[in-house]
């Protein structure tokens, strides 16, 4: 007998009437039309059944943080920053595990089940560091964190920089983390590059750093991650986060660019939400949307993914945990409101962002983790249209969040008694 049996499912790729069977925590089969004797049995009733939302770049050390110890009045990066900085000295472990765990709480009711998060290195203390790992371990039953030690002030411009990130790894931190162009000159940006990609090569890690936050056209340290990851032979490896200076780089130079990150295997995540918040703010009129070439980076078989990047912490006072959301602003900034335009932006926090995280037994196909997301809605345009509600969430063929279909009552003569907002 199977654990769990689905009848007419909607599949991403199209396929309708779908039957997925779950055995023993995997998919089984999925076929049209399958009838077997099942523990359970969901009737979709036709609508889409997605793999989980993955979110690749995340700052869960500062999520819900909003408002400590004040508010970021300018709205930038550089004000994020400083803002996070005097923060620091104030985190308490127990308060960020607390705040990291009810932000997991809201990412699975999401239907988010697996986060790529940053965790700052710079302070010798590593108390955040200890403190998600410790959050790592609690929530491994449900939902996949992967942490990635990140320099936030610069690994070679912070006193001990790289000490505190080698004692990060050593302590059981995933991925290899950067920020070039916040080191004091270019010249270092590039010097930091290297030294992290080699201490990644040397480890057997995974390389993802924060790349060209700027709207520098000059800031350029995508090229030289793209060659290191060439040169140590860390190709599939290696992710580019941000990328924002391309956005403003001159359409010659990029020509050259594309195909260079596109031999080194180096991915690309783009967060549309934060970027097109922080990106510009020395502009007056024309204002640059800051967002980096998506589509023109997936047209070169470049890797892309979307990012939330940040919830209510010092860079961004809004975000509920939602990738669709994310996709969402990510299809309007980049204009990708063709049918395929859409549909990219979907596997942008699904599969591409999987991807990404190398994770395994992501997908609807037999083999896969019998993980997946109910949607309320009938495809994934519809679904980034509405940022359908998440009717069921399970990981491993265990239900985890189910949230009521969203329905509103109506009371106009002549018409019906309800609307869901979905396309007759």
């Amino acid at each position: 007998m199977l654990d769990l049996l689905i009848h007419d499912a909607t599949l991403p790729d199209g396929r309708t009437g779908m039957s997925i069977a779950v055995q023993d925590g995997r998919i089984a089969e999925v076929t049209a039309g399958l009838d077997a004797p099942a523990a359970q049995k969901l009737d979709a009733c036709g609508l889409l059944l997605a793999p989980p939302f993955v979110d690749p770049h995340f700052h869960m050390d500062a999520t819900l943080s909003y408002g400590l110890p004040r508010v970021n009045q300018s709205g930038t990066l550089l004000e994020g920053i400083a803002l996070w900085g005097e923060l620091k000295p104030l985190l308490k472990a127990e308060a960020l595990i607390e705040r990291a765990l009810a932000y997991c709480d809201w990412a699975v009711a999401k239907g988010l089940l697996a986060i790529r998060s940053h965790v700052d290195t710079s302070d010798a203390s590593l108390l955040a560091v200890d403190a998600l790992l410790e959050v790592k371990r609690l929530v491994a039953p449900y939902l996949d964190l992967q942490l990635v030690a990140f320099p936030q002030d610069g690994v070679l411009r912070s006193p001990g920089g790289v000490d505190n990130l080698r004692r990060a790894l050593d302590k059981g931190v995933d991925v290899v983390g950067g920020i070039p162009h916040f080191e004091r000159t270019m010249a270092d940006g590039a010097a930091s590059v290297k030294l992290l990609c080699e201490i990644a090569a040397e480890r057997g890690k995974l390389v993802d750093m924060h790349c060209d936050e700027s709207d520098d056209p000059l800031s350029r340290h995508i090229e030289t991650l793209a060659f290191e990851s060439q040169r140590l032979g860390l190709q599939g490896r290696v992710t580019g986060s941000h990328c924002t200076s391309m956005h403003s780089m001159d359409n010659y130079y990029v020509s050259k660019l594309l195909p260079l990150i596109a031999e080194s295997g180096v991915a690309v995540i783009s967060n549309p939400l934060i970027n097109i918040t922080l990106q510009g703010r020395h502009d007056s009129y024309p204002k640059r949307r800051g967002m980096t070439r998506v589509p023109e980076l997936m047209a070169a078989g470049v890797n892309v993914a979307f990012g939330h990047d940040c919830v209510m912490d010092p860079w961004y006072g809004m975000g509920s945990g939602d990738m669709l959301e994310v996709a969402h602003m990510g299809l309007h900034v980049a204009q990708m409101t063709s049918q395929a335009g859409i549909r990219d932006c979907f596997d942008a926090v699904t599969v591409n962002a999987a991807k990404v995280m190398h994770l395994e037994g992501h997908g609807i196909a037999a083999g896969c983790d019998a993980s997946f997301v109910l949607l309320q809605a009938r495809d994934p345009v519809e679904a980034i249209r509405l940022r359908a509600t998440r009717l069921k969430v399970y990981r491993k063929g265990r239900l985890l969040a189910e949230t009521p279909a969203a329905t509103a009552a109506l009371h106009l003569p002549g018409r019906g008694t309800q609307t869901h907002w979905m396309q007759p």
